[in-house]
């Protein structure tokens, strides 16, 4: 039985102040039945981790394939890990975009974090354009193949599927596009890894917010939630959470 994961990714947002919201999502949720995640700005990572001291996960969103070194402004796995993150999360479609990360330079980086014992959440997903000639399971599929390293385990690696077009957008797939893309990604996992490949949790991401929550996890081979905005409150993350 995979276990459900809400991930919350706060991107480029976020105080010490902000960690308040933090306090109120445990003490709405001190004993959730599912698996939660919160992965904040990189200076926010080690105050996070000793607030939530186990009862809620905390990833980093971004690390380097090495471990040290002249990189300045970049982040290891190691430092990840040692500032009190368990994930992190690796090729989301930002990075991708704003920084032309490769789906090799992905796979390097996840294989940096399972080294480390980190759980890479690796993100996939369609641009619009994409979507609109019909590529979608192209794309994934290739994303899947390059980004996800040979060593992936159902312990190690999660998987989001983020169509870019609806990162923020406020635009979501049908529940019909969903269900087809995780099957799709459930399939290439199985064809890859077997047994393994069935237990790797996939998330779906993409203005999900708790209007919506409830109906996108009944969705096929739907284990969960990379949350984006909705993250940033503790009302709006914690129904997303109750919903899972």
């Amino acid at each position: 039985m995979r276990k459900k994961l809400a991930a919350g990714n706060w991107k480029m947002n976020g105080l010490k102040a902000s960690l308040t919201e933090v306090e109120a999502l445990i003490a709405a949720h001190p004993a959730p039945a599912c698996e939660v995640l919160l992965c904040p700005p990189a200076t926010l990572v080690s105050a996070m981790a000793a607030l939530a001291a186990g009862r809620i996960a905390v990833g980093g969103q971004d690390c380097h394939p090495k471990a040290s070194g002249a990189h300045t402004g970049d982040i290891s796995a190691a430092m990840l890990k040692d500032a009190g993150a368990s994930h992190v999360i690796l090729g989301h479609s930002e990075r991708r975009a704003d920084h032309a990360e490769t789906d090799a330079l992905v796979c390097a980086k996840s294989e940096a974090a399972l080294a480390e014992g980190l759980t890479a959440v690796i993100c996939v997903g369609e641009t619009e354009a994409e979507r609109d000639a019909g590529a979608t399971l192209a794309v994934v599929g290739r994303q899947l193949a390059g980004s996800v390293p040979a060593q992936a385990t159902a312990a190690t690696v999660v998987i989001a599927y983020e169509p870019v077009w609806a990162i923020g957008t406020g635009r979501t797939p049908t529940l019909e596009q969903i269900a087809e893309v995780h099957d799709f990604i459930r399939a290439e996992l199985v064809g890859r890894f077997g047994a393994e490949g069935d237990g790797v949790r996939l998330l779906y991401g993409g203005s999900v917010k708790p209007a919506n929550a409830a109906e996108i996890f009944a969705v096929s081979n739907v284990d969960g939630a990379l949350v984006g905005g909705a993250s940033l409150k503790a009302a709006d993350f914690g129904a997303i959470v109750a919903a899972l």
